[in-house]
């Protein structure tokens, strides 16, 4: 398969490392406007051709598959030229910044639509070993009936990117569309039914708050609580803490149903689950790994698991398994959960689709 990458940040050379380890594919060519990262990833690939225009680069190279890893504003316009070519896509999240920019990309790949042709999102937390374990146990029934799913997120403030796009939330849709859109996809999965409401409290509290560019100050929130209200009862809660550097645990995710409680931890890797029937015989806990061959890479592994499965979607000629539709939910309930705090009172998800 010919690879070529839009984007060659941070991400991007994620992305370049991964698919380097994967046998059966080739990154050809690169495009990127910011010729130090160009140049970064042009040192992972010596024999690439480069290109500052993605637009010249589609019309010039024979390819298979595109990667997308530019910042989310510029996402819907790369997506639409993309579509045109009949390549197979995989996007970085979020999807796009808003329900109606996504509902626009989703008509254009329909429009240009050709058979066997896979669209990825880039909603890599599936794939991490606890989330994947923990997933994999309430497919088995080990919860019985879902009742409640809780994230929790504490961690370091954003990073440094290109021209600090990442600093305002024009460019990123906001923290709850840019970073928690990954935990808005777990938390459906896991709820298996479709979010009605939305209520959330948010901030900028401690994080760039005295940063100005351009003579613009930075936006983007730091901390924030939203829970989620879905059609079939079940509640969902994140917690995000973007100054909270001194935690064990990255990420954990909780849930609890009418016969067990499941937990993941992330980063220590441990799943525990904990039966009601078997309460005073205490909690089991597992540690769970990636198989040996994955590259660890920024997301414990997750990237490269799914570029390979995104490859065995091509090959075996089967749907994305993080398709479109999946994209737009999770951006729809960021989306909501920033106009939540912006006007303090609960949104329900049909505003947003009007």
């Amino acid at each position: 398969m010919r690879y070529a990458m839009i984007g060659t940040g941070m991400m991007g050379c994620e992305h370049i490392r991964n698919l380097k380890a994967i046998s059966g594919c080739e990154i050809v060519a690169i495009s990127d406007p910011h010729q130090p990262s160009r140049e970064a990833a042009a040192s992972l690939l010596p024999s690439v051709r480069q290109f500052s225009d993605y637009r010249e680069m589609l019309a010039q190279v024979e390819l298979d598959v595109v990667v997308i890893s530019t910042p989310n504003h510029t996402h819907l316009d790369v997506l639409c030229d993309v579509f045109e070519t009949g390549v197979h896509v995989l996007v970085e999240k979020p999807l796009c910044l808003t329900v109606a920019q996504c509902e626009l990309a989703i008509a254009q790949e329909s429009a240009t639509h050709r058979d066997g042709r896979v669209v990825w999102v880039g909603l890599e937390y599936r794939y991490m070993a606890p989330t994947a374990r923990l997933l994999q146990e309430i497919e088995l029934g080990t919860c019985g009936d879902v009742k409640m799913v809780s994230i929790r997120e504490h961690r370091f403030p954003f990073l440094q990117k290109v021209n600090n796009w990442n600093r305002f939330n024009k460019n990123t849709g906001g923290t709850l569309v840019e970073k928690c859109c990954h935990f808005f996809d777990v938390m459906q999965l896991i709820a298996k039914s479709q979010v009605v409401r939305v209520y959330a409290s948010g901030k900028q509290d401690v994080n760039h708050r005295d940063e100005i560019y351009n003579g613009e100050r930075s936006d983007i929130l730091d901390n924030a609580y939203v829970i989620i209200d879905y059609e079939n009862g079940v509640r969902g809660m994140l917690d995000l803490s973007m100054f909270a550097e001194g935690s064990t645990n990255e990420q954990e995710i909780c849930v609890v149903g009418n016969q067990a409680k499941i937990e993941a931890l992330i980063t220590q890797s441990i799943v525990r689950i904990g039966r009601r029937d078997g309460w005073s015989l205490g909690v089991k806990e597992v540690v769970v790994e990636q198989p040996e061959d994955v590259v660890p890479g920024f997301h414990s592994g997750a990237s490269f698991l799914e570029h390979v499965a995104m490859q065995r979607a091509i090959r075996e000629g089967t749907k994305s398994e993080v398709t479109l539709q999946d994209g737009l939910r999770a951006v729809a309930v960021g989306q909501a959960a920033h106009l939540s705090i912006a006007e303090a009172r609960p949104v329900d998800i049909s505003e947003l689709f009007r």
